[in-house]
Parts: C-alpha cells; structure tokens; sequence
C-alpha cells in the first residue's frame, strides 16, 4: 500500500513514526540508543549546557521518515527542532519534504493520526 503522508512524534527517548493515507495507516516506534536518561546537562558541562543527541537515533528517525511526500514533525520539547536540524544537515532530501514542526504534548498514536489527518486536509484545501 502506498503512504504519500507521515507524521512523527519524538522526544528525547523515542519516536512514533506513522505512514498514512486516507484509508490505512503503519506504524513503527524507534528508541534512542542514548544512555543518558536526561537531555540538559549541568550548565557549562558541554559548553552548550546540553548533553550530546544521539546521531544514530536521528539517523533512524530519518530512514523511516524517508520515501513519503510530506512530512509533519510534532513533539513536546526541542527535540523536534533538533530532529529537524539534523535532517536539514544529513538527509536535505527528507528535509525539504517537511511540511511544518509543531508543538504536540504525548497524544496516543490514535490521536496523533487523527492529527495529522486533519492537518493535511487542511494542508491540500489551502494549495
């Protein structure tokens, strides 16, 4: 089946990445492969006062982010900022597939769908 759409919710622990159309949705969740349990560091501590992210955690992300038309980022903090960074730095073809990143505190994956579903909607009407 053929997903033109996905959305991707992510923190600093993990990423529900779902595949859509109008009729069927797939989903997957990835895992950071971080140990660190927090993302702030002490201040001072890395000279940014935040501790490194995981590249290969962005590496994944992206690689199930890849192949779709349109792209939604959401999440709670400023890891979607950072997903998006990276992208723009290492994957500029997934990059420019983003539609927009937004604020999304933790939704269910149904809720999230159900999200996404409406955005582009909204997405099309206004093109």
């Amino acid at each position: 089946m053929s997903f033109n759409h996905v959305v991707a919710w992510i923190d600093h622990s993990e990423a529900h990445v779902i595949h859509f159309n109008a009729e069927a949705a797939d989903s997957e969740v990835i895992k950071t492969h971080s140990k660190h349990s927090h993302l702030h560091g002490k201040s001072g501590s890395t000279g940014a006062g935040r501790t490194p992210e995981s590249k290969q955690y962005f590496d994944d992300v992206s690689k199930a982010l890849s192949g779709s038309s349109e792209i939604l980022i959401v999440g709670p903090g400023q890891e979607k900022l950072e997903l998006m960074k990276h992208l723009i730095r290492h994957h500029p073809a997934v990059a420019d597939c983003v539609t927009s990143v937004e604020s999304a505190d933790h939704p269910s994956d149904g809720q999230l769908l159900k999200y996404a579903r409406k955005y582009f909607v909204k997405v099309d009407i206004m093109r």
